[in-house]
């Protein structure tokens, strides 16, 4: 097998034994990303939307180091602490994705990493 690592500056770097995203073939693995502004790996402050635009922004930032965007994402995995957030989720992705937007799955999780409140995760395909 094939396998190739991404890794770019413009997202928080790992916190934990994995890599930002692993490319096999066509496919690129993202790993999930919380709301951590990269320079100083710190939450994001502000309410739960702040949160969530971060966490997409370091998710495209990753993307975009595979060589393609968040609308070259198949697949989402949504991670919240508080599934009531969850119109949020979808008032945001209404503005970053063109429909057709990917598949996507909402996971209610009692706790995330450095005590945030959402992480997404993602498949691209390029």
């Amino acid at each position: 097998m094939n396998k190739s690592y991404i890794s770019t500056a413009d997202a928080p770097s790992a916190i934990g034994t994995y890599s930002q995203a692993v490319k096999v073939g066509q496919t690129t693995y993202l790993s999930g990303q919380i709301p951590l502004i990269p320079e100083t790996m710190e939450l994001v402050a502000g309410n739960i939307e702040a949160e969530i635009r971060q966490a997409f922004r370091n998710l495209a930032a990753v993307a975009e180091a595979a060589g393609g965007n968040l609308d070259s994402l198949v697949k989402i995995n949504v991670y919240l602490t508080d599934l009531t957030n969850f119109s949020v989720v979808n008032r945001v992705m209404e503005e970053l994705f063109e429909a057709p937007y990917p598949a996507r799955a909402a996971i209610g999780v009692s706790e995330l990493p450095k005590g945030a409140r959402v992480e997404v995760d993602g498949v691209l395909v390029s």
